[in-house]
């Protein structure tokens, strides 16, 4: 075997020289474990989103094996993987995937020599960690996408009843006297810009007031003639993407709800010198678990299909600019997306658009044909 040297998450690193564990086993898989999230934090990997999961999954799958890494064989993963869908029969493929790839990552780095965990294991185990996920027994990427198929783009129609429901709320709370009826206002005024510029739910909770920006090309808009988005998704090891979301005419009835959030609503919330946008009754940052509860409580309301979530406004916001004629690129730029094909997967387009666009391209082609048409 290799010698291990000193690389961040290395065994010597983390185990203490001369130490005699009373009970070794835990000792070592701690110490693993340990190494493993120095080595992720090294390539700047996102602690909480990233690294905490990873970690928990391997101790996870440890006490459902009863075993430790080094006695690991491909037989309990594939185990635990049929535990997990006996379990929830509704295990999306792309969890599944996220999951193995995760164990897959940790066995690689228990194996790697230069790590000298394979070393460490032999000499007080007499086994060593091996690789218990190959190309046999994971899943095979066979699709693009891979989400829940209920999940799709919200019709105008659907949109419109999302809206109506949110505002709704909003005068029952009101009629009935009792207390909500200001932060049901802000989480209808909420849905309704996380549609209007394709928002995810962290990019529309990390909003600040100086985030606004206007447009010099849409002076109508005023502060509202763009968002600019600082909390965009990160790449793996990089900081959060940023972008400038631009407020189209299709989506500027959005100027009016902003203008009256920002002089009314947020005011009302005495939130102080606080930079958020979007505010809580305890004066602190709107978070993510609060917004898909707004758009799950407008959605029953609505009577709109239970595989819908908030993410799917963001799918419509997608698809209802290409039906507006917007060109893919400008679409990609608007919402964040690095590739076309990216965007493409969001994409959705009624029967309606396509049969316009149909008949367009029919009547630039033959034009002679449709003259004098009605």
């Amino acid at each position: 075997m290799s010698r291990a040297v000193d690389l961040p998450g290395a065994a010597h690193l983390v185990l203490a020289d001369g130490v005699v564990h009373l009970d070794p086993e835990p000792a070592v898989f701690e110490a693993m474990l340990e190494g493993w999230a120095r080595q992720q934090r090294t390539r700047f990997l996102n602690e909480e989103a990233t690294i905490k999961p990873r970690v928990s999954l391997v101790r996870r799958f440890a006490e459902f094996s009863n075993q430790y890494p080094w006695q690991w064989a491909p037989a309990e993963v594939e185990a635990f993987f049929d535990h997990l869908r006996t379990r929830n029969p509704q295990l999306a493929v792309s969890t599944a995937r996220n999951y193995q790839n995760a164990l897959r990552l940790f066995c690689e780095y228990a194996t790697d020599a230069r790590y000298g965990w394979p070393r460490t294991c032999a000499d007080r185990f007499g086994q060593v960690p091996v690789q218990i996920l190959h190309e046999w027994n994971t899943i095979v990427h066979t699709s693009e996408y891979e989400g829940r198929s209920g999940r799709r783009p919200l019709t105008y129609d659907e949109v419109q009843a999302l809206f109506d429901a949110a505002d709704a709320r909003v005068e029952e709370i009101r009629r009935r006297g009792r207390k909500g009826a200001l932060a049901a206002l802000r989480d209808a005024m909420l849905l309704k810009t996380v549609y209007a510029y394709g928002l995810r739910r962290r990019e529309a909770c990390g909003l600040d007031l100086a985030d606004l920006r206007r447009n010099p090309k849409a002076p109508d808009y005023g502060r509202f003639g763009a968002l600019f988005v600082r909390h965009g998704k990160a790449s793996k090891g990089g900081p959060p993407k940023r972008r400038t979301v631009l407020t189209v005419p299709e989506m500027d009835w959005v100027v009016d709800v902003l203008n009256q959030y920002i002089d009314e609503v947020r005011p009302a919330f005495e939130p102080a010198k606080h930079p958020a946008l979007w505010v809580t009754e305890r004066r602190g940052r709107i978070s993510p678990r609060r917004l898909d509860e707004a758009f799950d409580t407008a959605r029953r309301s609505a009577g709109l299909p239970d595989e819908l979530d908030l993410h799917s406004l963001r799918h419509s916001y997608v698809t209802h600019l290409i039906e507006f004629d917007y060109p893919e690129r400008f679409v990609q730029d608007q919402v964040g997306h690095a590739y076309a094909s990216t965007t493409a997967i969001y994409t959705g387009v009624s029967d309606d658009y396509r049969n316009r666009l149909l008949q367009r391209v029919l009547k630039e082609r033959h034009a002679d044909l449709w003259e004098g048409s009605p």
